[in-house]
């Protein structure tokens, strides 16, 4: 189906996209890679007055080393993410998640801010985000300010963003000598998630000191496993110490009920997924 008629503005840096979504009226979409919302548009379930289209703004590109912390550019399309040397050495968390991201057209086209203020909650970015305790930058007319990962994701497809505003970067901090995982279970290759876990995991001789653990489709948001994470600090490295831990990884959590899995059965699988990905985490 073809969109319904709308504004397009082009601009190429952050200020004039700031001043198009002023002037754009009441119903102003970003455009960062398009593989969320030109769906929707085409659908007619979305029929934005202006659409903004960030894809020329290049400050919004890119990643930097920003002394305790590398810094990802909101328009960083996921393909670029898979092959940066910084994301790599500091945060694998975020190049081993982005890897199962739809398929390689897509992860060209796709972008690293685009997908986190989209905020879907199979989506496999936000709960990296969470557990890496990003922080996202966000520009609007009243200047730049901080949120962290934990008060971004506000609800169901909806983030601390406010109208009028735009995310420009994202920072992640660098944590060397972690082991980190991804463990993803879905039906078919290039699907959202059913359920995921992202775990990161810092080992001081045989005991895990500290643990972070995001779950991804297990609420309307991204979700910290925080009873795993209390079990694990502190805890012998050992297989059956993880696996005690990752039972409690359903605590606190409200998965859906849907055409691809219930809700009890999402509950089992992230106590399955959430042993498998903190055993690769810690290297057990």
């Amino acid at each position: 189906m073809i969109p319904a008629p709308f504004a397009y503005a082009r601009p190429s840096t952050v200020d004039e996209a700031l001043q198009a979504v002023a002037s754009g009226g009441e119903d102003v979409k970003i455009l960062a890679g398009g593989q969320s919302l030109i769906p929707v548009m085409r659908l007619r379930l979305a029929a934005p007055e202006t659409v903004v289209d960030l894809t020329r703004v290049a400050e919004l590109r890119g990643v930097r080393d920003d002394g305790d912390a590398i810094v990802i550019g909101a328009m960083t399309t996921h393909s670029d993410v898979l092959s940066d040397p910084l994301i790599k050495q500091y945060a694998p968390l975020i190049a081993e998640a982005t890897e199962t991201v739809a398929d390689r057209q897509v992860r060209h086209r796709g972008t690293f801010g685009g997908a986190l203020a989209h905020a879907d909650p199979a989506g496999d970015l936000p709960a990296v985000a969470l557990a890496l305790d990003a922080e996202f930058v966000i520009a609007g007319s009243g200047g730049r300010r901080t949120v962290p990962a934990a008060d971004f994701f506000v609800d169901y497809l909806t983030t601390a963003l406010e109208e009028g505003e735009i995310l420009v970067e994202i920072r992640v901090p660098k944590r060397e000598g972690w082991g980190m995982h991804y463990e993803k279970f879905n039906r078919v290759a290039q699907a959202w998630s059913i359920v995921a876990v992202a775990a990161a995991v810092r080992r001081e001789g045989g005991r895990i000191a500290e643990a972070r653990i995001g779950l991804t489709n297990m609420g309307p948001t991204p979700i910290r496993a925080s009873g795993v994470e209390e079990a694990l600090t502190g805890a012998d490295a050992t297989a059956e110490a993880v696996a005690a831990a990752a039972a409690r990884a359903a605590e606190g959590t409200s998965p859906s009920s849907d055409l691809n899995a219930q809700a009890d059965y999402r509950q089992h699988l992230v106590t399955v997924l959430t042993r498998r990905a903190v055993t690769a985490a810690a290297g057990l």
